[in-house]
């Protein structure tokens, strides 16, 4: 048994001190192909996930006639294409273009936006995420008229973040870069900058082989998916201490004390605004971050990024908003009731049958290792037309939401889907899996960690791979994440606690990580993964 490894640095320095750089950051596009070991490969950006039914067999179309035939899913809602020719790239962007997945050139890589999943679908939450998202893409996207303030957003770098939370406490604990959070009175937090709360998921990376690729992980507890938390009886929020915004005489307020994630972030800019307001007060605060860039005279893709001196505070964000015709309020110190770095509820959209207010249904499914073959996504494509809404919603935790079915169709298309391969119940061993890319697509790699956590899982498992305990009886409760990574850079692994499964060459190495403290390793040959892996989750 050895010790555990450290890790390598991964997030900015602290203070003053920030990362000097001679380029511009190299996150890949539906432009901008990466060349990779098993071809190139192509980011496409889906901002909320949501996608059409036609433009999800559009890309079906191209994966199979473009690329490898299958497509990736992120850890931020976005798609990849891998083994692409690397000349294909004006053929891509033409059907792309014609889909109306990549509405514009100058903007591709800076549409990352992820929202509630289930938003609208389950009776919980406090707002319309989806309408949030395709209202803050137009404005990335400079779909607003002349002289709006708005164009300058093309210079985000490809890791700068969007978090739209309708309430219920999913996405806002992504570490995001802004964030709105609504509230149950017609209002959003917005915050600039990623809160420091406890297992945080990991968004900070995001090379072609990293975290906005299938390779970061679900946050801690994944494998927990007995559905999203509701917080629809949170109080409103309330007056706590006088105080000004800039350019309003409303006095500055308490944070809502409801949804997960909810603190201190590292700018300290958080702030009240109206819900209708909230899509463009979320773009304004990213401007503002562009500003800061430019003042500090530093290459800072992220907001935790900008030195101390620059960081934006309330004040100054709420000046920029009032000058909008945007009402801001700067919000007081937390409530009593909220308690900074308490574990958030597993933010993770229930696997299987979602039962909506008005008796509609969602089906919600898990995608093993986030890698769908073109059949796979054609079948969630046909579903979704002759089912469903017709749309298609792309999750964060490497999963797929169809909403619009009645109970019956709902239960059928669940089966079909089992039937394809997907996770449909959740009490599937694969659910808080995940792998970096390893062999054959990424030259650092030492094994091809793919096909030994799926070994893995399948020594876990019983029979077909799908147990079926009791239908009162989930996935025990706290067990961690499990990160399979084929090198020492461990591309994409989660925060919080999890199970560090380590390539070596010779076989894996066994920790758990942990913010505290990390178990001793232990090392393995792949055969005994599984039972490994199995105690490694089961002491923590």
């Amino acid at each position: 048994m050895l010790a555990a490894m450290p890790l390598p640095p991964t997030t900015a320095p602290p203070g003053d001190e920030t990362p000097v750089r001679g380029r511009d950051d190299a996150c890949p596009g539906a432009l901008r192909l990466h060349p990779a070991d098993d071809g190139a490969l192509a980011r496409v950006r889906v901002p909320g996930g949501l996608l059409t039914a036609r433009q999800a067999l559009v890309l079906a179309g191209v994966a199979e006639e473009l690329g490898d035939g299958r497509l990736d899913l992120t850890s931020r809602g976005n798609l990849q294409l891998r083994g692409l020719d690397a000349g294909c790239g004006a053929g891509l962007a033409a059907r792309l273009r014609a889909a109306g997945l990549l509405p514009s050139d100058r903007h591709d890589r800076v549409r990352n936006i992820v929202a509630s999943p289930l938003s609208g679908l389950d009776g919980a939450g406090h707002a319309d995420a989806p309408a949030w998202a395709r209202a803050l893409d137009a404005l990335l996207c400079d779909e607003v008229p002349a002289g709006s303030g708005f164009a300058e957003l093309a210079g985000l770098s490809g890791r700068f973040l969007f978090a739209l939370d309708d309430g219920r406490g999913d996405v806002s604990a992504l570490g995001a870069d802004v964030t709105l959070i609504a509230t149950p009175d017609g209002e959003a937090v917005l915050r600039l900058g990623s809160a420091g709360g406890h297992g945080l998921a990991r968004a900070d990376s995001t090379a072609p082989n990293a975290a906005d690729s299938p390779d970061a992980t679900d946050r801690p507890d994944a494998t927990d998916h007995s559905g999203a938390t509701d917080h629809s009886g949170a109080p409103g929020v309330a007056a706590r201490r006088a105080g000004r915004a800039a350019g309003d005489d409303t006095p500055s307020r308490a944070r809502p004390p409801g949804p997960p994630g909810l603190g201190d972030g590292p700018s300290g800019a958080e702030l009240l605004v109206r819900a209708e307001d909230a899509p463009r007060a979320a773009a304004l605060a990213a401007v503002a971050f562009l500003d800061a860039v430019r003042a500090s005279g530093t290459r800072a893709w992220r907001v935790r990024e900008l030195p101390a001196r620059h960081a934006v505070t309330a004040d100054r964000l709420a000046g920029r908003l009032a000058a909008a015709g945007i009402q801001a309020t700067p919000l007081g110190p937390q409530s009593p009731t909220t308690t900074a770095g308490t574990p958030a509820a597993d933010p993770t959209p229930a696997v299987g049958l979602v039962v909506g207010p008005d008796g509609r249904c969602a089906v919600s499914v898990a995608v093993p290792l986030g890698r769908l073959s073109a059949t796979q996504w054609r079948l969630l494509a046909g579903l979704a037309s002759r089912g469903g809404s017709g749309e298609l919603r792309v999750t964060p935790w490497r999963g797929v939401v169809l909403p619009g079915f009645s109970p019956d169709e709902a239960r059928a298309a669940l089966r079909e889907l089992a039937d394809a391969g997907l996770v449909a119940t959740p009490h599937s061993p694969w659910l808080g899996i995940a792998a970096c890319t390893g062999r054959p697509g990424c030259a650092k790699s030492l094994a091809n960690v793919r096909a030994d956590a799926a070994r893995a899982v399948a020594g876990a498992a019983s029979g077909d791979g799908r147990p079926d305990p009791p239908p009162d009886q989930g996935p025990p409760p706290g067990r961690p994440p499990v990160y399979f990574s084929g090198c020492e850079r461990r591309c994409g692994h989660p925060g919080g606690r999890w199970v560090d499964v380590l390539a070596t060459g010779d076989g894996y190495r066994v920790a758990v990580r942990d913010p505290g403290g990390s178990t001793p390793g232990v090392d393995v040959t792949a055969d005994q993964l599984a039972g490994a892996v199995a105690s490694a989750r089961g002491a923590t």
